[in-house]
């Protein structure tokens, strides 16, 4: 492994060229405004034919040879702006941007996000600025980050009103969230209705679907960089929204005048109020606080401190309650070693919890999971054709899989704690990107995992090493015995793995116009959803990789298409990919899962496949823009017999996983009808969800029992709804420091009664069976009012 790496360095470094007459020109990107740093802004000088971008915390450097130069610098919704620099010596050069006021008879977005895209060696990669996320219809008025991304290619909702998403075939519990780099393992409120992210106090949003860098592991499908803004340093601010069913204020300002600032944003449902007013003791709501402290130590040190914490809370009569959510935490420390070396040091908190009480048995439930973060990243600008990236990461893991405790000593409950699990995964990565000429450019590198299960705890023991075995004469996998107990220590060692995670992914120019792009990626993940359920639940238990739960590992390899047309007013990606995975958990026929001690009892081992063709169509100019997504793909797994003399399950053959979608259509536009009015709607269109239905049935003891066919061999009919809404914006809001606007909106517009779930029963007075269609959402009307001042 350290060979492999030495040898990346050394091709790294042998293409630098030095030269006593180059200098470095570097600083920051900020809203002129609010002083927020920008990332992705744009930094070229035309005549070199070279440029560069900010990174995630608005920092950019370039290093060319001595001279006057003008020096572009544009983004999406700002001015572009050019200045002139004479550049003898290195330079440090921060820049503001200010929020473009373009006519409407004028086109919307002068600069071209995409054009760079073409030249760059990135691919399987989405961005959606968070301007366009709160023009989007959206279910009840609030704005949903999660749903947006779902009208990207290769990205599905797993379900109508069910939390996740699914990523080019992966299951949701494959795709690694992060919010300021902390991670989230449950990202929706209200059982799937609502995410978790507020929009107001999002500043960037990126998706990796493939060709992921090598800073990134744990996961096998995607991964969601989610960043929160930082506050305005210059001036205090208040905006906010109030809907039919939560509102949401969020406050900003400088703590010092552009040296510090603050931001707090909250947001809370409201609706379980009404039907306490009618004598209704059941409830459903949820609350979050977005907090963040930025603050300049020196020219070259900041310090931030952001967090994320929220709770959903269902409860029936009050003999039901149930509670859960997020709880994430981050220090952050940005250090300018040079105009060249930029690092980040994180220390990072997450924890995602679980809480249950059934007043009526009278027992508590609570579980969970933790983990606690260091990493330390380094970007190092060589040159302007080479780039460094790398660092180190080491997480511990804290795993609360169940502790139950009686609500009242008359209960009879037992209190019971199922036995806790530990784990650590350090990792060390590097990534290089490099423009080899004027036509190729490439990004290659290596992540180095290591993941160590940790006692304190007793593990069970079985012949063979066989925790499932398979009944020959009924032809069923049973729970096997154990033959015995291992006792291990705190903190000693289990199991381990180690893995090398090679990443690689190339661009080539065909003109200025169009390229083609490769990407290959191994990822592994050590952590398992145990889920009997198709999409995310609070229910679901996160299990560490051991001696019976092996790592899932992806191996993914993608090529692609990209052209603009018309200069840039359209752009046009094709994208296929295939990918594998190795380890993928499945359940055994009637596995018990809740409070099961003894998980590596009812699961087997097996791989997973997907493959498909994306295909993304934008128009990025006009009053009117939007784009085309279309996806046509297949997810599949197969869990074959461990031996000849087993079946495995559907008999060892493939079979479509719960999130398949053979075709995924998304037309997604926004029009601009004057300074008063905009419109936006979306439509949506995919393959119902694969389910089992009962292929027949037959009586034991007067009792009519249903029989199933093979794991997933039918599905919900074909899903598809209209989605619009109206802004107003009141001219008169232009001189006014108060500003506001009313967001309508209406959701399933020819209120589709998509299925959500099939159920099957006998009818009581034909005694005929029948088929029972659960539908969530017909059409939902809404209206929103925004402010700010």
């Amino acid at each position: 492994m350290y060979k492999y790496i030495q040898l990346l360095l050394i091709i790294a470094i042998t293409t630098i060229s030095y030269s006593q007459e180059k200098v470095t020109l570097s600083g920051n990107v900020s809203d002129a405004k609010n002083n927020e740093t920008l990332i992705g802004v744009s930094v070229v000088i035309p005549i070199l034919k070279i440029g560069t971008f900010t990174n995630e915390y608005g920092f950019y450097s370039l290093t060319i040879p001595k001279g006057t130069y003008e020096i572009e610098i544009s983004s999406i919704g700002y001015e572009t702006q050019t200045i002139t620099i004479n550049l003898e010596e290195n330079t440090k050069q921060n820049i503001s941007l200010s929020e473009s006021t373009q006519q409407l008879d004028e086109i919307v977005i002068k600069d071209n996000p995409y054009k760079t895209n073409i030249r760059k060696p990135e691919m399987s990669v989405n961005k959606i600025a968070i301007s366009t996320i709160k023009q989007m219809p959206v279910v009840l008025g609030e704005v949903d980050i999660l749903k947006s991304i779902t009208t990207l290619p290769g990205v599905t909702n797993a379900g109508e009103g069910q939390s996740g998403f699914n990523v080019r075939g992966g299951a949701a519990d494959q795709n690694l969230i992060l919010l300021d780099e902390a991670t989230v393992y449950n990202s929706s409120h209200l059982f799937g209705f609502f995410s978790v992210f507020n929009a107001d106090a999002i500043k960037d949003l990126k998706l990796y679907k493939g060709g992921i860098p090598a800073r990134f592991g744990g996961r096998v499908a995607s991964v969601l960089d989610i960043y929160q803004k930082e506050g305005n340093s210059n001036n205090f601010n208040l905006s906010g929204g109030i809907g039919l069913i939560s509102s949401r204020i969020m406050a900003e300002g400088p703590i010092i005048k552009e040296k510090g600032s603050f931001l707090v944003a909250g947001r809370s449902s409201y609706a379980h109020l009404f039907l306490k007013l009618s004598n209704n003791d059941n409830s459903a709501y949820f609350y979050d606080l977005n907090t963040k402290l930025s603050y300049k130590l020196s020219e070259n040190n900041n310090l931030y401190l952001s967090g994320y914490f929220g709770r959903d809370v269902f409860s029936l009569n009050n003999s039901f309650v149930n509670t859960y959510g997020n709880t994430v935490l981050n220090l952050r420390w940005n250090h300018l070693f040079n105009d060249k070396l930029f690092s980040n040091l994180s220390l990072i908190y997450s924890d995602y919890y679980y809480g249950l009480t059934l007043d009526f048995v009278g027992f508590n439930w609570d579980s969970g999971i933790k983990n606690y973060n260091l990493k330390y990243d380094f970007k190092h600008y060589v040159n302007n054709k080479t780039k460094l990236f790398y660092g180190i990461n080491a997480i511990y893991y804290d795993f609360n899989p169940g502790k139950i405790e009686p609500t009242n000593s008359s209960s009879g409950i037992n209190p019971d704690q199922l036995d806790k699990k530990y784990a650590f995964e350090p990792a060390v990565y590097l990534d290089v990107e490099q423009q080899l000429s004027d036509k190729l450019s490439i990004n290659y590198g290596v992540r180095y995992s290591l993941f160590y299960r940790l006692g304190n705890q007793e593990i069970n023991t079985y012949a063979n090493n066989q925790a499932v075995v398979f009944n020959a004469e009924q032809q069923i996998y049973e729970k096997a015995t154990p033959t015995g107990t291992i006792n291990y220590g705190k903190n000693e060692t289990i199991a381990n793995f180690n893995n090398l995670e090679p990443r690689f992914s190339v661009a080539y120019l065909l003109d200025d116009n169009q390229s083609i792009k490769m990407s290959y990626n191994r990822m592994t993940q050590y952590l398992h959803l145990i889920s009997n359920t198709q999409s995310p639940t609070p229910l679901d238990v996160w299990a560490p990789s051991d001696n019976f739960l092996k790592p899932q590992i992806l191996d993914q390899l993608a090529i692609g298409y990209f052209k603009e047309l018309n200069n840039g007013r359209y752009t046009l990606e094709i994208e296929s990919f295939y990918k594998k995975i190795k380890n993928r958990l499945d359940y055994i026929d009637g596995a018990d899962l809740i409070a099961n001690n003894a998980i590596e009892q009812v699961v087997l081992n097996g791989k997973a496949r997907a493959y498909g063709l994306e295909v993304l169509f934008r128009k990025n100019e006009g009053r009117l823009n939007g784009w085309v997504s279309y996806t046509l793909s297949r997810s599949e797994q197969q869990t074959p017999g461990r031996n000849s003399s087993e079946s495995g399950i559907n008999n060892g053959e493939w079979y479509k996983t719960g999130w398949d979608k053979l075709h995924n259509l998304s037309v997604t536009g926004m029009y601009k009808l004057n300074e008063k009015w905009s419109f936006s709607s979306i439509f949506s269109l995919q393959s119902g969800q694969p389910v089992t239905y009962p292929n027949g049935q037959y009586e034991y003891q007067g009792i009519t029992i249903p029989s199933y066919g093979l794991r997933n061999e039918n599905r919900l009919p074909t899903y598809h709804r209209l989605d619009v809404s109206a802004t107003l914006n009141p001219t008169k809001n232009k001189s006014r420091n108060w500003q506001g606007e009313w967001v309508f909106g209406i959701y399933n517009l020819y209120s589709r009664k998509n299925a959500a779930s099939i159920s099957f029963r006998q009818n009581q007075d034909s005694g005929n069976n029948e088929a029972i269609r659960l539908s969530i959402f017909g059409i939902v009307p809404s209206v929103t009012y925004n402010f700010k001042f």
